[in-house]
């Protein structure tokens, strides 16, 4: 348990070492509605709002939030398929906001995106052979065509297709083979750098797992950077190295995996993780409910977006001042925007804190060696309390 626990640590440092690949700084996007010939003023819709963020080489940063919140609006932002309307973007130590389309051409190479729709992200009158060379062709990767055959062979090898599906159609294939497609066609050009957009969610589950797993495997063998964006808490927290919580366009909690889902800070993120099903319906469980619908991006609330529905809301504070995303404790890394975080509750396992239970498959090793200690001292506590009221019975029978 001792060298396990130093080679996580050990790993942890050498990532907190590892050069930043990806950074925003204050970016944001808003989208005008409304407009009219004859009305000017126009209404905004605030999809991302002054979010800042850093992604480190072979690192895997998930994102989660509710639906409409602004992830996948972000992920596009960061490789510039939305143009942002305020902020920067910074790849690898070069702001790329002010870069026209010409010399943002050899930097689509190292930042690619895979789409959330394995069905409609595939040409379907393109064979696999040309979705996956198209990138190859324009980039000039392969110098003859025998050449280019043998990457996109090698390609779909590597997610786990046979080579004589180089000449079929999208439609030829299943939700999950159209996925590796799409992985595929992202490592065509060999970034380093790519967006997760939701990659998991139209399939099933034991697709789910495959996907998940080839990524893991594709990240330790050439050590490619994720942003994962997705709904699945369980398999954020399998895959990412560091969590991002965002909500309405702002992001209220940021740290490592283990800090986030072992100590959840704003009241949003417990609500997230609370509202996880758990496959047992006798265990017990910490669940916030969230009153009310979340407020529009077009006319969000003043002060902290989140407090029309938050039970922690101090008047006063947090119906009018908008807080800042800080360290909780200083040198910690685990930000929140809250002004009232949950720093109170007993340390616990995130299985007891939020309800969120964690099959052993996708449970970190340390967490499920813990989870045995406590459930045999549990074991042992009960066995004492029981043989202690048995001879307090046997006592007053006498």
């Amino acid at each position: 348990m001792a060298e396990q626990s130093g080679t996580n640590e050990s790993a942890g440092q050498a990532r907190a070492k590892r050069r930043t690949l990806v950074a925003t700084e204050q970016l944001g996007k808003y989208f005008p509605v409304g407009s009219s010939f004859f009305a000017r003023s126009q209404k905004l819709v605030r999809a991302v709002d002054g979010v800042s963020l850093r992604v480190r080489r072979g690192e895997t940063v998930g994102l989660v939030g509710e639906s409409g919140c602004g992830k996948s609006t972000l992920g596009r932002l960061i490789l510039r398929l939305v143009e942002p309307t305020f902020g920067r973007i910074v790849y690898d130590g070069r702001d790329i906001v002010p870069l026209r389309p010409s010399e943002m051409r050899p930097l689509r190479r190292k930042m690619q995106i895979i789409f959330q729709d394995p069905y409609s992200s595939l040409n379907p009158r393109m064979t696999v052979r040309e979705i996956v060379g198209e990138a190859i062709q324009i980039h000039k990767l392969a110098p003859t065509k025998k050449d280019e055959e043998e990457m996109i062979a090698g390609l779909l090898a590597k997610v786990g297709l046979r080579p004589d599906a180089m000449s079929r159609y999208p439609h030829e294939f299943s939700g999950g083979q159209r996925q590796r497609i799409g992985i595929a066609r992202a490592l065509a050009v060999q970034p380093e750098f790519i967006v997760c957009d939701e990659p998991i969610s139209a399939l099933d589950v034991s697709i789910q797992a495959q996907i998940v797993n080839l990524l893991m495997d594709l990240q330790d063998e050439l050590g490619v950077a994720f942003l994962f964006i997705s709904h699945d808490l369980r398999v954020v927290r399998h895959i990412s190295h560091r969590v991002l919580v965002m909500y309405l366009g702002k992001i209220v909690e940021q740290g490592s995996t283990e800090q986030v889902y072992e100590n959840p800070l704003h009241p949003y993120t417990r609500a997230l993780l609370g509202a996880v099903p758990t496959p047992d319906p006798e265990k017990k469980r910490l669940r916030i409910v969230l009153e009310g619908d979340a407020p529009s991006a077009i006319d969000p609330p003043a002060g902290c977006a989140f407090h029309p529905r938050c039970s922690r809301m101090v008047k006063g504070t947090c119906d009018r001042e908008t807080p800042t995303l800080a360290e909780h404790q200083l040198g910690s890394g685990h930000k929140v925007a809250c002004w009232n975080p949950h720093v109170d509750a007993p340390e616990r396992s995130s299985a007891q804190l939020v309800g969120l239970d964690i099959p052993p498959s996708v449970q970190p090793a340390a967490d499920r060696e813990n989870d045995e200690k406590r459930e045999s001292t549990a074991q042992a506590a009960d066995g004492e309390e029981a043989d202690g009221a048995a001879q307090a019975a046997e006592g007053e029978s006498e």
